[in-house]
């Protein structure tokens, strides 16, 4: 009985169940947030997806311009400014 002599039987008191309610309550709280922070996760993956969606488009109308601008008319890209008479003479 010597080795056993410190071990109190359970017991329901009142800073038990005050302690159990914190960390229930706690618990509670976390959950919450979780749930807040998923939400939050998935409208910030639609909004990268409608990002990503918009900069690939993005990419290929620059392409299409870069493809239009290197099929123009060859004298339409060599013109120059210098190759003009200045209207005075």
């Amino acid at each position: 009985m010597g080795q056993h002599s410190n071990i109190r039987p359970l017991t329901c008191t009142g800073a038990a169940i005050t302690q159990e309610t914190a960390v229930e309550s706690r618990i509670t709280e976390l959950e919450i947030k979780i749930s807040y922070t998923e939400d939050m996760v998935d409208e910030l993956n639609r909004t990268v997806y409608r990002q990503q969606q918009q900069i690939d488009l993005l990419i290929a109308q620059i392409r299409a311009l870069r493809d239009q601008v290197q099929t123009a008319q060859p004298s339409e890209q060599q013109h120059s400014l210098r190759d003009e008479i200045p209207p005075h003479y």
